[in-house]
């Protein structure tokens, strides 16, 4: 597209925060009684004449203002990505709100989805963080009656299954724990294929034990997308451009349909780097229910250890200002919480 003047630039910045704050279309008129900007209303309405041809803008009846298109909103989030921020004291209520938080993984994935759609006024999803690859964290073993005997086998990034393993004999608990403890010295960190070609000599029940641990990795591995939890899914449903329309639930009939979310979630944001945030406008032209939406999205975690993904949906007309600087703090945090809690395990 042609570069826009900076007279264009700030016009244009204007009508976009003008249309999030009213919903309503944007007149020459008010932005001549509104804004006193020191601009003549010829020329307000040249420009806006201009910003529509260029794009940017569009006119929805023959008498009425101008509201943004989708290029219009990716050049205002162009301008927001790095220059939104939250207030100091919104920071500071929502970093007290996890410091006084368990510290357990499910507590931290709800809150943050609760703090998401508060302050967003949109529809907040969270997933679970979850290792990069399977990684052993360490495993107990059980007895539980004669051969039998219960393999609780956990993961970095908080995974955790149980397995019943039938032994060629009954082996006495002390002895079990003894190879739980031996295993878990060796095998910390270690992802299933390293495991599999350890050179280490092993005796009969840590073989049986073994194999156990490598095949619950591999299934385990082919999954690595995290719970998910979401909240505020009536926020959207009050939004004045969905009112009367299916617009907004097609957008929440994706949530209700957790793979459909996870395959999106994936794609959108699977050359993301920790800490980087993604806006999809419109559905990108890859996701139709979406096409009246916009999402922010963002990785969070540890790189190498367990990454987990969150952001907010809302209409497109959301206020970017204030959505951005909140997804990017909150994915902050939990990164801090991950680093803590789970790769420092």
């Amino acid at each position: 597209m042609p570069e826009l003047s900076e007279r264009q630039k700030n016009l244009l910045l204007i009508i976009i925060r003008d249309y999030i704050d009213s919903a309503q279309p944007v007149s020459s008129k008010r932005l001549v009684e509104h804004y006193h900007l020191d601009l003549s209303s010829a020329t307000i309405r040249n420009e806006m004449s201009a910003l529509t041809e260029l794009g940017y803008l569009r006119q929805p009846h023959t008498s009425a203002g101008r509201v943004p298109t989708e290029e219009g909103y990716r050049f205002f989030v162009s301008q927001m990505m790095n220059q939104a921020e939250l207030p100091k004291s919104v920071e500071h209520t929502i970093s007290h709100q996890f410091r006084q938080a368990r510290s357990d993984v499910d507590q931290w994935m709800h809150l943050a989805a609760s703090v998401l759609a508060h302050q967003s006024q949109g529809v907040s999803v969270v997933t679970a963080p979850r290792a990069e690859s399977a990684r052993f964290q360490h495993v107990e073993l059980i007895s539980t009656q004669g051969r039998q005997v219960l393999m609780v086998l956990v993961l970095i990034g908080g995974e955790v299954s149980q397995q019943l393993l039938t032994l060629a004999e009954p082996v006495t608990q002390e002895k079990l724990s003894q190879t739980a403890t031996h295993l878990n010295g060796l095998l910390a960190g270690l992802a299933a294929d390293e495991i599999a070609s350890t050179s280490a000599r092993f005796d009969a029940l840590d073989q049986d034990i073994l194999f156990l641990i490598v095949q619950e990795m591999y299934r385990t591995g082919k999954s690595l997308s995290g719970e998910v939890y979401t909240d505020g899914l009536t926020n959207v449903l009050s939004e004045p451009e969905f009112a009367d329309s299916d617009e907004a639930r097609r957008a929440l009939r994706l949530f209700e349909e957790h793979s459909s979310l996870q395959d999106l979630l994936a794609r959108s944001t699977v050359n993301s780097a920790v800490g980087g945030l993604q806006v999809l406008i419109g559905g990108e032209g890859e996701w139709e229910e979406l096409r009246q939406c916009s999402m922010v999205l963002a990785r969070y975690g540890v790189p190498g250890f367990a990454t987990g993904m969150l952001g907010v949906l809302g209409p497109m007309r959301m206020s970017y200002a204030k959505t951005i600087p909140t997804v990017r703090y909150v994915a902050g945090l939990l990164s801090g919480l991950v680093n803590d809690r789970i790769a420092g395990e």
